[in-house]
C-alpha cells in the first residue's frame, strides 16, 4: 500500500530559520512561492533579470535575485524552471552554491533520475510534486484546501531530508489532501509514460484519428468535432468524479455496450505492445537522450510539429465552434 502523509505528519518547524529560494516564477514557481510565504515561510525568488516573471515576482512583493545569487542565499534551492533548461542553469548558476548541508529540491525528477544534474554528495536532494497546474494549486490553497502530491528523497545527507520535504509539502498545501511517498525513478517513469501513452500523446492521436475517420467518410467536420472531441470533456469529468465504472453507469446502455465491446478493438494487443515499447524507451533513458538532443537543437522538430498541427482541420473547426459556443473569444 502507498504511504500517504497528511497535515499531522508534517511540521513547518523543519523550515524555521531556513530560506527557500524558488528558482523560476512561472506556473509552479508563482504558486509554490506564494503558498509557502502565506504559510509563514521565508521565501526569495531567483529568476532571469528583466523578464516578465522577474517583474511579476517584484510586484507580488518578493525579494528577487538573479539565479546564482538566489541559490547562494537559499538554504533550500527549489528548481522550478522547465526540464530542458535545468541542467545548464544548474551547472552555470546553481552548482557553485550547493554547499554542504543545503537542500536541492525539484517538482519533477527528470534531470536527477537521468543524471543530467549530479549534485554533490553532501547535500539533500528531494522532490515535492503537486499533481495539478500551478494556477489550481494556488486557487485551492487560497480556498483553504489543496491538491494531492508526491514526495521523494533521492539523497539524505543530513538525515532530515524527509522532514524538510514534508514541511515544504505542508507549506504549499499538499498535505491538506495527502502526499504519496514515491521515488524519483517511479515519479519520472510513470509521468513520462502517462504523458506519452494516455494524457497528451495517446488521447490527442485518438481524437484526431476518430475525427479524420468520420470526415473521410463524408460526415460534416462540425459533427465529427462534437462527437470525437467536445464530448470527451463530459466523459473525462465523469471518470474524474466517479471512476471508469461510475462513468459507464452514467451513459446510455447503448454507449456502454458499444464501448465495452469495441474499445478493445482500438486498444488491442498490438497497441499494448507499443505501450510496452514506449515504457522501455522511458526506462532505458532513450527518450531522455532524444529529448536532450532535441533541446540542444532549439526544439526544431517540435516547432515543425507544432506548426503542422495548427493546420489540421480539427483545429480550424474547433476554433470556430468554440467561438460560436462562447467558450473561446
Amino acid at each position: 500500500m502507498a504511504k500517504i502523509y497528511y497535515e499531522k505528519d508534517a511540521d513547518l518547524g523543519a523550515l524555521r530559520g531556513k530560506t527557500t529560494a524558488i528558482i523560476g516564477y512561472g506556473n509552479q514557481g508563482h504558486a509554490q512561492a506564494n503558498n509557502l510565504r502565506d504559510s509563514g515561510c521565508e521565501v526569495i525568488v531567483g529568476n532571469v533579470r528583466g523578464d516578465r516573471y522577474w517583474g511579476q515576482a517584484l510586484a507580488d512583493g518578493f525579494d528577487v535575485f538573479e539565479i546564482a545569487e538566489a541559490a547562494k542565499r537559499g538554504d533550500i534551492v527549489h528548481v522550478l524552471i522547465p526540464d530542458e533548461y535545468q541542467a545548464q542553469v544548474y551547472r552555470e548558476q546553481i552548482s557553485h552554491a550547493m554547499t554542504r548541508g543545503k537542500t536541492l529540491c525539484f517538482s519533477h525528477g527528470f534531470n536527477i533520475h537521468f543524471k543530467q544534474i549530479v549534485p554533490p554528495r553532501d547535500v539533500d536532494v528531494i522532490m515535492i510534486a503537486p499533481k495539478a497546474p500551478g494556477a489550481i494549486l494556488r486557487r485551492m490553497y487560497q480556498q483553504g484546501s489543496g491538491v494531492p502530491g508526491l514526495l521523494a528523497v533521492a539523497q539524505d545527507y543530513t538525515g532530515l531530508a524527509k522532514q524538510v520535504a514534508l514541511a515544504l509539502a505542508k507549506g504549499i498545501g499538499l498535505t491538506r489532501i495527502g502526499v504519496v511517498e514515491t521515488t524519483f525513478r517511479e515519479e519520472v517513469e510513470t509521468d513520462l509514460f502517462g504523458e506519452q501513452v494516455v494524457l497528451v500523446g495517446g488521447v490527442s492521436e485518438l481524437i484526431k484519428a476518430g475525427f479524420e475517420t468520420l470526415v473521410d467518410a463524408g460526415y460534416q467536420p462540425e459533427i465529427a468535432y462534437f462527437e470525437c472531441l467536445n464530448e470527451l470533456k463530459l466523459i473525462v469529468d465523469l471518470i474524474y468524479e466517479r471512476g471508469i465504472e461510475g462513468m459507464m453507469a452514467a451513459v446510455s446502455n447503448t454507449a456502454e455496450y458499444g464501448g465495452r465491446t469495441r474499445g478493445k478493438w482500438v486498444i488491442d494487443e498490438r497497441a499494448r505492445e507499443v505501450m510496452k515499447k514506449i515504457l522501455a524507451d522511458v526506462q532505458s533513458g532513450a527518450f531522455a537522450k532524444e529529448w536532450a538532443e532535441e533541446s540542444q537543437h532549439e526544439i526544431q522538430n517540435l516547432k515543425r510539429m507544432r506548426e503542422a498541427a495548427r493546420e489540421h482541420l480539427i483545429e480550424r473547426v474547433g476554433q470556430e465552434l468554440r467561438k460560436w459556443a462562447g467558450i473561446e473569444k
